[in-house]
């Protein structure tokens, strides 16, 4: 299986999406104090890399 560049930020991409969803899904199941919003707001940063990483396919 050869994987090339685009692959790559694609699997990337989808992995970063899984953890930030679990960031999120952490912050606002598991912890109800501040540490919540700090969990939200990692995963909300994951999005915005794989937003990045998302627009580099077929650029890089």
């Amino acid at each position: 299986m050869g994987m090339n560049k685009n692959t790559v930020l694609a699997w990337a991409t989808f992995i970063m999406i899984l953890v930030g969803l679990g960031l999120i899904g952490l912050g606002a199941f598991r912890y109800d104090e501040v540490a919540g919003w700090g969990f939200a707001s990692v995963g909300i940063g994951f999005f915005a890399i794989a937003w990045v990483f998302n627009a580099l396919k077929g650029r890089v």
